[in-house]
């Protein structure tokens, strides 16, 4: 299985979106580890969790919050609470 893109990880994103307002939700809470979990190659040696939690910032809109975050800012417990509806990005 080849390593996640950027391009990977903003489409699930879009997906997990795109459900979440279907289901009429008002918010949905993603956790970067459960993320990258989806798209493979983690955990694991080559994983690409920095590259997940870039896109994760990347999506977020004004009224989104940081819920949890690791000391470094990146990792598997970076948790964003995004809030619907959203602009598109």
């Amino acid at each position: 299985m080849a390593k996640p893109s950027a391009a990977d990880f903003e489409n699930e994103l879009k997906e997990i979106f795109a459900f979440a307002e279907a289901k009429k939700l008002l918010s949905v809470t993603i956790k970067a580890g459960n993320l990258h979990h989806l798209l493979g190659d983690y955990p694991g040696p080559s994983h690409r969790m920095p590259v997940c939690c870039k896109v994760m910032r990347a999506a977020m809109q004004r009224n989104d919050k940081v819920i949890a975050e690791p000391p470094k800012g990146a990792g598997a417990n970076l948790d964003i609470q995004y809030f619907f509806p959203r602009q598109k990005f």
